[in-house]
């Protein structure tokens, strides 16, 4: 069994920063690809970005590209989504999600672990 952890959340300013983190823990992956999603109230999941398992590429969603970056540690066991120049409409429950593939998506579907989620809440 996979466990997916999230934490960082939480209330900042428009304009502040936050950094997420996703510890993966259970069964070892050989190689797993990691994204982070968001969810508002009364709107779909979304895509947020993506990572390699080798760190090597990197995908954003547009709204985002430029103010957040997604990392992985050394171990490849904890993924990590710097957020800048945060934005009211980021505010969202932010899920870290796993696929037992080297390659990451932008697709729901395409990921097999999901952690609870972490609350960002961003004020004007």
């Amino acid at each position: 069994q996979v466990q997916l952890v999230e934490s960082g959340g939480g209330l900042v300013q428009a304009g502040g920063s936050l950094r997420l983190s996703c510890a993966v823990s259970g069964r070892t992956f050989s190689s797993a690809a990691m994204g982070w999603f968001r969810q508002a109230p009364g709107k779909e999941r979304e895509f947020v970005a993506a990572i390699s398992w080798t760190g090597g590429s990197t995908y954003y969603a547009d709204s985002v590209k430029g103010r957040f970056i997604i990392s992985r540690g050394n171990a490849k066991n904890t993924v990590y989504l710097q957020m800048n120049s945060l934005k009211p409409e980021d505010t969202a429950v932010y899920y870290c999600a796993a696929r037992s593939d080297m390659t990451p998506r932008r697709a729901y579907d395409d990921y097999d672990y999901w952690g609870q989620g972490t609350q960002v809440t961003v004020s004007s």
